[in-house]
């Protein structure tokens, strides 16, 4: 497979012969490789959609990868990636977004930015100020 490493290893696993409608929240990794309907939330996973399944969600998560097919929504945080013979009809949005050649993707999409902690913002701002202040002193 042709992910990060993140996906490397599946917490949950739904197969081929598999069908579940409703909501799915998990953690860490998700693989579908059967048919789902309906919401699919993690707060820092990634869902895999397999070649032979078929998703019609709302999904939000980490990071999305779809090799099926896939009807619906999907707001990743990171990352989506859509491998052949992947079939993507509906709206995506995430700050990278990668397809190969061979998809098919007839949809919105939308590449938002990433959120910055203001903690992070501010410790980078107080480091570029520090930076300046000794380029500085050590002109004179």
């Amino acid at each position: 497979m042709r992910t990060s490493k993140k996906a490397d290893s599946i917490s949950t696993y739904l197969g081929s012969d598999g069908s579940i409608e409703g909501t799915i929240e998990f953690k860490n990794t998700i693989r579908l490789d059967g048919n789902v309907k309906g919401k699919i939330f993690s707060d820092a996973g990634t869902v895999i959609i397999g070649e032979k399944a078929v998703v019609n969600a709302e999904i939000h998560v980490d990071v999305a990868v779809i090799m099926g097919t896939f009807n619906g929504t999907i707001d990743a945080r990171e990352r989506i990636e859509i491998y052949p013979p992947g079939h993507v009809v509906g709206d995506i949005q995430a700050p990278t977004i990668m397809m190969e050649s061979g998809v098919v993707f007839n949809g919105n999409c939308s590449m938002k930015a990433r959120t910055i902690s203001s903690k992070v913002l501010s410790t980078a701002t107080d480091s570029t100020r520090k930076s300046s202040i000794s380029e500085e002193i050590q002109a004179k």
